[in-house]
């Protein structure tokens, strides 16, 4: 029977899984193991606390790096019928507040580093009745043991996430139980029970939670914590994950790394950099230069590109080992429809979301009889696999009437090596690319006059393009882009 809410997922996985291990963290110089059941034992213990505080039906914010305690929070909240807020722990608390504010958060369970935000939210939010420690919650959960069970519907409101757009203020998208349920268990990737995962990506994030903690255990996988993503390559050595999922910025970084790494046969290095056991790197968030995916293969690992965002709990198509096409973003996930409306894919499935939270006309400007307006660009083909273009509110319209994505061309210049960061725009009637060069890679390869060989690269790209996409300005720049949390470049 499928499952439609994310307290039947946990049941299920508990009743499947047992006593076997379902986190595996650092604390100091120990490995810890915590089991399916005592997820399931702790989650409960925090919905009663709750329930004790009279706080049952209240939105409940989570802020801190990913843990053991972060998904014991996020389930013993949800489970108890109340809502959760995951926010993003790497905002300022001045914007943390803002947020705790819009959501209407009751409860705040903040991890240590963000005591002082805890402090502000204090003075600042006097909706909040309830400040919760992590470091306070194993004496907590104790105290709260028992089985507590709350009915929860499927169409009930579980979690507002906070999108992090590269224009524009974020929105809190609202997803039922059924949209993340469906979102995480729908599509049968053919993974055995009890893989070895590791998770490296910010919890906050929709692609993180849906597919790094409701998908893996939904598999009954072991789900390894990256505890810093300064040390992401040590914690592969320790827990040799076999399968991960990773941001394109993530897998470009690592590969260059690989390429620096001469001398050593590629699958060899592969063993040595990932652990000795990753088959298998899942891709998303943002787009992936397909030729990464041959490049990955030559170090016996396989790279599953799909494609989502927050509004669609996240996951809108994905690649299988069995059943993927070059270039595509993946098949549309069961259950999920899409048309083109005006170049633009639309997406209907169980796991679009509610709508924005009190923001009824940003609602209404994305959601049209239960269609999603995705505001990305491209076609279905007729296998049902997704290929992407560029944004609608990205594209440059020339004064020739001509259109232009600037996606593509920052993914064409992106290719060269010294190119680390590109942003193209429109600038006074023609195109115009802004480029931050990667200078330790110059300082590697000689290269003095950096603006001279940029603007090779610049030319060379015009040589093989028609004329209207050809990029007639160019600007150096000395320092990084603003990115937004996920790391996409902002655009103003």
């Amino acid at each position: 029977m499928a499952v439609q809410t994310l307290r039947e997922l946990l049941v299920r996985a508990a009743d499947t899984y047992g006593e076997g291990d379902a986190f595996r963290y650092k604390e100091k110089k120990n490995i810890v193991t915590r089991s399916y059941l005592d997820l399931k034992r702790d989650s409960e213990a925090f919905s009663r606390m709750l329930a004790k505080k009279g706080m049952e039906g209240t939105h409940v914010a989570i802020v801190g790096s990913t843990s053991y305690l972060w998904v014991v929070s996020y389930f013993g909240a949800v489970n108890g019928g109340n809502v959760a807020v995951p926010l993003d722990a790497s905002l300022p608390k001045e914007a943390l507040c803002r947020l705790l504010e819009r959501a209407e958060v009751s409860v705040f369970v903040y991890d240590a580093g963000k005591k002082e935000t805890a402090e502000l939210a204090k003075e600042k939010c006097p909706s909040i009745k309830e400040f919760i420690a992590m470091e306070e919650l194993p004496r907590i959960l104790e105290e709260n043991q028992g089985e507590y069970e709350k009915e929860v519907t499927p169409d009930s409101l579980c979690t507002i996430m906070f999108t992090s757009g590269t224009t524009g203020e974020s929105k809190g998208v609202m997803l039922t139980h059924r949209n993340l349920a469906d979102n995480a268990t729908c599509l049968d990737m053919k993974i055995p029970p009890r893989t070895v995962t590791m998770s490296v990506l910010p919890i906050h994030h929709a692609y993180c939670l849906s597919m790094d903690i409701l998908k893996a255990l939904d598999l009954g996988s072991i789900i390894c914590i990256n505890d810093s993503i300064m040390r992401v390559v040590k914690n592969m050595k320790i827990f040799q994950p076999e399968m991960m999922l990773m941001v394109p910025m993530m897998i470009e970084t690592i590969y260059n790394k690989l390429q620096d790494t001469p001398l050593i046969p590629k699958k060899l290095l592969a063993k040595e950099v990932f652990g000795g056991k990753l088959k298998t790197i899942c891709s998303g968030g943002a787009y992936l230069d397909p030729d990464m995916v041959t490049k990955f293969a030559e170090y016996g690992i396989t790279i599953l590109q799909g494609y989502g965002m927050t509004e669609c709990s996240p996951v809108i198509s994905t690649n299988l080992y069995w059943d993927s096409k070059e270039a595509s973003v993946g098949k549309l996930m069961p259950g999920c429809q899409a048309k083109i409306v005006d170049n633009e894919i639309w997406v209907k499935s169980p796991s679009v979301m509610m709508g924005y939270y009190k923001m009824p006309e940003e609602t209404a400007e994305v959601l049209e009889d239960g269609w999603l307006k995705t505001g990305d660009l491209g076609y279905v083909d007729e296998d049902q696999f997704v290929f992407l273009t560029g944004r609608k509110k990205n594209l440059i319209i020339l004064k020739n009437g001509e259109n232009v994505s600037p996606e593509e061309i920052e993914n064409q210049l992106s290719k060269e090596r010294l190119v680390k960061e590109v942003l193209v725009r429109e600038a006074e009637g023609s195109i115009e690319a802004e480029i931050f060069p990667d200078e330790e890679y110059a300082g590697r390869k000689r290269i003095r006059k950096i603006e001279e060989k940029i603007q090779e690269i610049v030319d060379n790209y015009n040589k093989q393009v028609p004329m209207y996409k050809q990029v007639h300005k160019l600007k150096l720049r000395d320092t990084e882009f603003e990115k937004t949390p996920s790391k996409k470049i902002k655009r103003f």
